[in-house]
């Protein structure tokens, strides 16, 4: 007799994944290339190299998370624990070691705490899904692990937030910009980082309770006899 097969892969990670893959392909060779895109001074050479580790750490980890939530792949638990530390270390470069500084260097007050946040959080999270496993309670290493995700993936997902509210303050941009599109980017920028990791974590927390909640069903079906 075969083993059980494992679920078929839902189309939300599926959707993930080539959120993941197409941004990463898009936003982190432009910074890779010389004369490319750089959020700070050529003549700043560490601050360069931070910013070029990170970017790099980030789009790899981002990847690496996202196949973590492939079924097929959790089942195999070497793979899964393998591809699991890999990203814990790429994430610990990008989004730790290279990343704080680069939020503490960010000019911009309402753009420096939105990124310190997600910064802070990251290896808390960390730790606590780290620690989760390592006690054997899978179900709080799950949980732990879908919140590090969440905030892993922030700046996709400002990136794409950031668009929708220019296009929203469009009406508004002669009477509070005076027309000048670079205000309103460089007022949204910050709010949209703000928001990439509020909806994530938001997101997050409901496939976490969405998951309680299931397995809280099957578990009284399972006791009370219900097919």
């Amino acid at each position: 007799m075969s083993g059980p097969t494992a679920p078929r892969t839902p189309w939300s990670v599926r959707g993930l994944a080539l959120a993941a893959v197409v941004a990463t392909a898009l936003l982190v060779p432009p910074y890779l290339v010389p004369g490319g895109e750089t959020l700070v001074s050529r003549d700043d050479a560490l601050l360069r190299l931070l910013l070029l580790t990170h970017v790099a750490g980030a789009g790899a980890a981002i990847c690496l998370g996202t196949l973590q939530l492939v079924p097929r792949i959790r089942r195999r638990r070497r793979v899964h624990r393998a591809l699991g530390r890999a990203f814990l270390l790429l994430g610990s470069v990008a989004f730790v070691v290279t990343g704080l500084p680069l939020a503490l260097t960010t000019e911009n007050d309402v753009a420096r705490y939105g990124l310190l946040v997600p910064v802070l959080l990251w290896p808390v999270f960390a730790v606590a899904g780290f620690a989760a496993i390592r006690r054997r309670d899978a179900t709080g290493h799950r949980r732990w692990m879908i919140r590090l995700y969440a905030v892993s993936f922030f700046a996709i997902t400002a990136r794409m937030v950031v668009p929708v509210l220019m296009l929203l303050q469009l009406p508004v941009l002669g009477s509070r910009y005076g027309g000048d599109v670079e205000a309103m980017v460089e007022a949204t920028v910050p709010i949209g980082q703000w928001l990439g990791w509020i909806v994530n974590l938001t997101i997050a927390e409901l496939v976490i309770r969405h998951g309680a909640e299931r397995h809280g069903r099957v578990a009284t079906e399972t006791v009370s006899g219900t097919p």
